[in-house]
């Protein structure tokens, strides 16, 4: 029997240092364009912090790098081709200055950077200001996914409630015994507000009629 309790949070709860990749690979300023695309390849990733003396100075994309190479409809020689290709570098393609995360903010908020910059990652740094890892789109998803018990099965219920203190806690009592192991806010219309609860454990198939006797709305079931 599980003891009626709120488990889960919102992603608000939840740091870029959890989610990140560390230790990225980079490259440096000087790094042949065919370099960096051939270790964007070997690794599979999409994007390469550039750092100077340990310093991130820039960021480049596979797009970014592709697009540096000449299609092969060029008129250059061979020879041509590869004597530019052997000087275009990673400082002329890279993007600055670079917009960044930091290892100490909720992943909301990074996400909320990416889509505003149109970017599918950024570079998170510590509190020392030194490039510590990667965040992507991917680990927003993921974040995503696990905070709000997607894994954990159990019943998905939308609430709809009016935006005012203690509508929560009213449906938080109506769904005992069941244990409730995420709750999230979806958006206010016209002062009334939906929150999306998954609940597991005892009593769970039954939590979306004792939350209508409630008098509360369930939306979509």
């Amino acid at each position: 029997m599980h003891d009626h309790q709120t488990r889960g949070t919102a992603v608000g709860s939840v740091r870029v240092s959890e989610w990140m990749t560390p230790r990225p690979v980079t490259v440096g300023p000087e790094t042949p364009v065919l370099d960096a695309l051939k270790l964007l390849n070997d690794h599979g990733f999409r994007r390469l912090p550039v750092l100077k003396a340990g310093v991130l100075i820039g960021i480049t994309t596979r797009k970014d790098l592709r697009d540096a190479v000449p299609s092969k409809a060029t008129t250059l020689s061979v020879w041509e081709l590869n004597y530019l290709l052997s000087k275009l570098t990673v400082a002329e393609m890279m993007a600055r200055p670079v917009i960044t995360a930091s290892e100490f903010e909720d992943m909301e908020d990074a996400a909320l950077r990416m889509q505003e910059h149109g970017v599918g990652g950024l570079p998170v740094l510590n509190g020392a200001g030194e490039l510590s890892g990667m965040v992507t789109v991917s680990d927003v998803l993921r974040a995503f996914t696990e905070i709000l018990g997607l894994r954990e099965g159990g019943v998905r219920l939308t609430l709809s409630m009016p935006d005012v203190p203690g509508s929560l806690a009213r449906a938080v009592q109506a769904l005992a015994p069941s244990n409730i192991i995420s709750v999230a806010t979806a958006g206010e219309v016209g002062g009334q507000r939906r929150f999306v609860i998954r609940v597991v454990g005892e009593g769970q198939r039954g939590a979306a009629q004792r939350v209508r006797e409630a008098g509360i709305e369930v939306i979509g079931g």
